[in-house]
């Protein structure tokens, strides 16, 4: 048995082995502490204090915590968690609000050290353990920043209206997100229930993540020694402009993850976001449901991240060639619906779809296929212009001197804050895919990039500042991927217009 105080209470727990974050959500129920890669150690998702210092709990043996002190940010002060929430909440800080409450557990650890969390160096520091997808790293700076200082009265429900209407799907924006009660598929699951896990040929079912996962053999996923892969040879022909992408990973946090008992439906793997499209065709959910129903017990189905690189969409890769006049070849890999959105912005193109060895493609991934059109046409032309998403929100980009400027017509936004939180995100995307990340996979189709710090997200540290500016009216449209439309196609302007991405 392993005792330690958690949160201010004496706790004693079996030691199976396992990490103190499968003791934390497997024995001990405290789902606010969230596991966005584990046993990887690398996206600090997890993050507790443990004797002041944080400490990433899904890479810490359990048998280490006996006697010591864990705090989750369920055990923060009154004060401190009052005032990182409004901190949070006054910046949009938090979005799908997986990655917050690691986050905040660190900058917590590192105030009561005395840290200066103004100074830029300091936070990049801190956020350099950390992967958030959503905001681009700069609302949290920002809120890191404004500590103490008086805040407005949020309209928490214009927020959430601001949120929902980015993502596709239901966001909540609210205090208990940022300390990590979003209820994420896995941290409603009951606590009887079984865990099942993806094994090669099978799933495996045990009592506990820890038990699941060692019955399937699962080892830890590695960064690769191969170099990027760009799955499709240009077309020949004498071509003003050329473009080939290389696979890409949307790198939503939540892992693919879902539960049901055996007479209920199964949980929303999407929850609270959208993953930006990455989640579209998974059947975690229909794999829990039939799972329960022919054992007739609870079970939650978990993919690992190693499971979410290997099998979860991608973005499809294209290799295109340009003339002058708009006219050319495009190839991409074969995926429904892609060739109707590549048409819908260069209808003078002809467009071939090849089938490849490699992960699955989903044309439902941000911006696919149109986006690359319009950073074609972009190239073409020479300059940035307005670029329409298919919500109908416009965006124009500039990048120069480390700074991202986005003019965004999308109607009066219903809150301002989340707006430009949302803006800033897509920009940060938009910009780290053009300019930092791929995927090594193998020509027999096998990802070999399996970590979190092995898709070249850039950091805080590495992220220019974005500066948004609102030029719309009337009712409020999606924006983000106008932003992330023409964010990528100034990177890629900025870049000289590099045949291949990423372009660095």
């Amino acid at each position: 048995m392993v005792k330690f105080e958690l949160d201010g209470s004496e706790v004693e727990v079996v030691d199976d082995g396992g990490s103190l974050l499968g003791a934390l959500r497997d024995r001990l129920g405290n789902r606010s502490v969230k596991d966005g890669c584990s046993p990887q150690g690398q996206c600090g998702c997890c993050t507790v204090l443990v004797d002041g210092d944080p400490r990433v709990a899904c890479v810490t043996p359990l048998r280490r915590i006996s006697g010591r002190h864990v705090t989750t940010v369920e055990g923060l002060t009154g004060a401190e968690r009052s005032r990182w929430v409004d901190a949070f909440l006054a910046h949009g800080a938090s979005q799908c609000g997986f990655c917050t409450p690691g986050i905040v557990c660190r900058l917590v650890g590192h105030e009561r050290r005395g840290a200066d969390l103004s100074d830029r160096q300091v936070i990049d520091r801190a956020l350099a353990a950390h992967l958030c997808r959503c905001t681009g790293w700069q609302t949290i700076r920002e809120a890191a920043s404004s500590l103490g200082e008086t805040k407005e009265q949020r309209d928490l429900d214009a927020a959430t209206r601001q949120a929902t209407l980015e993502t596709g799907s239901r966001q909540i924006v609210s205090e208990e997100v940022v300390l990590g009660q979003a209820r994420f598929a896995d941290d409603t699951a009951p606590p009887e229930a079984s865990v099942a896990v993806r094994g090669r040929d099978q799933v495996y079912v045990a009592q506990t993540l820890h038990e699941a996962r060692q019955l399937s053999g699962k080892v830890q996923g590695r960064r690769s020694t191969l170099g990027t892969a760009h799955p499709l040879l240009l077309p020949e022909g004498d071509w003003a402009l050329m473009l080939r992408t290389s696979w890409v990973e949307p790198a939503y946090l939540e892992t693919d993850a879902s539960w049901c008992r055996p007479d209920g439906d199964p949980a929303d793997p999407i929850a609270n976001g959208g993953a930006f499209g990455g989640k579209a065709r998974t059947d975690v959910n229909d794999i829990a449901r039939d799972l329960a129903q022919s054992r007739q017990n609870t079970i939650r189905y978990l993919w690992s991240r190693e499971d979410s690189v290997k099998y979860g969409v991608k973005r499809p890769p294209i290799a295109a060639g340009m003339r002058s006049d708009g006219s050319g070849v495009i190839r991409v890999v074969k995926t429904e619906g892609i060739n109707s959105l590549i048409r819908s912005v260069l209808p003078d193109c002809e467009i071939e779809e090849v089938e490849v060895q490699g992960p699955p493609t989903s044309s439902m991934v941000r911006g696919s296929g149109w986006v690359e059109a319009e950073m074609l046409k972009a190239g073409l032309r020479g300059q940035t212009d307005w670029i329409t998403s298919p919500t109908g929100a416009s965006a124009r980009a500039a990048i120069g001197d480390g700074r991202i400027r986005i003019e965004i017509n999308a109607g009066t936004p219903i809150d301002w804050v989340m707006f430009r939180s949302y803006c800033i995100g897509a920009a940060h995307m938009a910009y780290s895919w053009v300019t930092s990340e791929s995927l090594s996979v193998d020509e027999d189709g096998e990802v070999h990039d399996l970590t979190i710090r092995s898709f070249g997200i850039l950091n805080s540290a590495n992220s220019p500042e974005v500066e948004v500016i609102s030029v719309g009216d009337g009712p409020a449209i999606a924006a983000g991927d106008a932003v992330f439309a023409a964010v990528a196609a100034s990177a890629w302007l900025n870049r000289g217009c590099p045949v291949e991405l990423p372009a660095g």
